[in-house]
């Protein structure tokens, strides 16, 4: 670092934040939580929207159909990435996060009026498919267009502190989306809101848009760019700039490898499979669920903030890779505590209560399914995830050629092979053997899912009480890892890269890591789950990953906090070596 430049960085960062910058921060971060809020929405309600825009199909199909469509969103952020990355390299940050949002409110607010399937058949889908996608295409350019703008802004040695008002944006919006449902639902009661309730938060966004739009207008362009503007360095290729030279393509993909996939399976623990993990495996209901993950976000988020901050200081790669090993190495113990707090009765019941799978294996599959399609009929399919949706803990032992059994205790019940089945026989087929499954756990002392272990909380204020204020306390702490490996990531990724080609090369492998590595990490680890027949073995997902982004980035991520974002720009060379 020159010595000029040590002394710039010096001064700015005892200087005071500015109007300006303020303004930046605000504009860009308020936008970019609409955007994150517009997005969770659907993931919150997939299962509603599928009864009315999925309806001419049975709810199977239906289910598999409105999962599909959530998934769609996740795909296309990559794509959305490189198409809004060259514009924002080509023509300018504002013009084209301005775009993305109003793109992102449009189509939200259109999810609002869309007619149902019973309305207008076949193009109810459609549409709403259409709209899902363009959400994605827009939350891909949006992110790293909000990112390079604030950073581009930020005073030397300051990046960190201020793009971290950008990294709240995500849980900011899962927040929001969260709490807009529940007032919502608690104002016109579960029926109406089933009916047509479920439209008002998307009709409301329309507020944040004109408000977000109207501070974005009366933004300028950032500095950075229009510098490069006036002195003729910009790239007139940025794609083939940032991807096809290897000089360039090598470190977006340490990028990826080395920073956001990592960051991106801890993020999704700590809250999505969290969400996830009370509510499918622990049987905790769902309004307990919300609320618990809710306080843990509302206490949590502070520290985006502070290890921003604190990355301007000690360093991007201490904190974002520590906060990989920390959420490695305490996965296990957490989530089991997480357990035996939230449904003391079913953590009795994994230590106590012996299940087989006697199977014939080659009748099972791994039930990896991302998107909702497969189907698997199989007897020991069927046995596997009718345990792994109960939150069954159980062992495999092989069995006859063609056969799948559970069994529980000295009961054995005997799985369906759906497959070898006409469809009309398969319904009842499964339901018969759930039903005999349920009977025979609750004979060997599985508790119900309304066991009066189970938490539950009676309002938004009930946390005083030991197991709320604990369940929380342990979310809070899987939230502060999030915080530590999402608080410095975009100034570390904006500093990776020359600003000729930063919007284009920052935001791929941050859409890949989280729209792919993370968006995934629900379907690996249900899949995992039913294939052990162990509620934790799924953590292995994000552990492994986690683990391989410490090592990766490690070794070959150099530290960036004190580099100076515009040297590769004049000196001729390139600034990350």
């Amino acid at each position: 670092m020159s010595t000029a430049y040590s002394t710039a960085v010096a001064a700015d960062r005892n200087r005071p934040m500015t109007k300006e910058e303020r303004k930046v921060i605000l504009g860009s971060s308020l936008g970019t939580v609409f955007e994150w809020y517009d997005f969770y929405l659907y993931g919150s309600l997939a299962a509603l929207i599928g009864t009315h825009f999925f309806s001419q199909y049975p709810e199977g199909t239906r289910n598999i159909f409105a999962l599909l469509t959530f998934a769609a969103g996740f795909l296309v952020r990559p794509f959305g990435a490189i198409f809004f990355g060259r514009i924002g390299d080509l023509v300018g940050r504002k013009y084209t996060f301005l775009v993305t949002i109003v793109i992102m409110g449009a189509s939200t607010f259109l999810v609002g009026l869309l007619p149902g399937s019973e309305s207008i058949g076949i193009l109810a889908p459609i549409l709403l498919i259409t709209l899902r996608c363009l959400q994605g295409l827009a939350l891909g350019g949006e992110y790293g267009g909000a990112a390079t703008y604030v950073a581009e802004h930020a005073p030397n040695g300051r990046r960190g502190f201020y793009t971290s008002f950008i990294q709240i944006t995500a849980t900011a919006g899962l927040f929001l989306s969260l709490l807009v449902i529940l007032g919502v639902r608690s104002w016109i009661g579960e029926a109406e809101f089933a009916a047509w309730g479920w439209r008002i938060p998307f009709l409301v966004s329309i507020i944040l848009l004109g408000i977000s739009v109207w501070i974005r207008s009366t933004l300028n362009e950032s500095p950075a760019f229009k510098k490069m503007k006036e002195e003729g360095t910009g790239s007139k290729a940025p794609l083939s700039e940032a991807f096809g030279t290897w000089r360039n393509a090598k470190w977006a993909i340490l990028a990826l490898l080395g920073l956001t996939m990592g960051q991106a399976v801890v993020w999704y623990t700590g809250q999505f499979y969290a969400l996830f993990f009370l509510g499918s495996i622990l049987k905790v209901d769902g309004p307990t669920t919300n609320l618990l993950i809710a306080w843990a976000l509302l206490l949590g988020s502070g520290f985006f903030v502070l290890f921003g901050w604190l990355s301007d200081k000690v360093g991007r790669k201490p904190i974002i890779l520590g906060g990989c090993l920390l959420a490695a190495l305490t996965y296990f113990p957490l989530f089991k505590l997480l357990t035996a707090e939230a449904n003391p009765a079913l953590y009795q019941a994994h230590q106590t209560i012996p299940i087989q799978v006697v199977t014939d294996p080659a009748l099972c599959s791994f039930q990896f399914n991302p998107v909702g399609t497969a189907q698997f009929t199989s007897a020991c399919d069927v046995a596997k995830s009718a345990l792994a949706r109960a939150g069954a803990v159980y062992n495999t032992e092989a069995g006859p050629p063609g056969t799948a059994a559970v069994r529980v205790g000295t009961t054995t019940v005997q799985a369906p092979n759906l497959r070898d089945m006409e469809p009309a026989q398969r319904g009842p087929a499964t339901a018969r053997f759930n039903q005999e499954l349920t009977a025979a756990l609750t004979a060997a002392g599985y508790p119900s899912a309304s066991n009066p272990t189970v938490v539950k909380m009676s309002g938004p204020f009930d946390i005083f009480r030991e197991q709320p204020a604990v369940i929380i306390g342990i979310l809070t702490l899987l939230v502060i890892y999030v915080t530590m490996v999402y608080g410095p990531i975009a100034a570390a990724l904006v500093e990776l890269f020359p600003t000729r080609i930063r919007y284009t090369s920052m935001s791929l492998p941050y859409h890949i890591g989280n729209g792919w590595f993370g968006g995934l990490l629900p379907a690996t680890s249900l899949a995992m789950v039913a294939q052990t027949g162990d509620i934790y073995y799924g953590l292995w997902y994000p552990i492994v990953i986690a683990l391989a982004t410490v090592v990766i980035g490690a070794l070959f991520i150099p530290e960036t906090k004190d580099r100076n974002i515009f040297e590769a720009e004049h000196s001729g060379r390139d600034a990350r070596a």
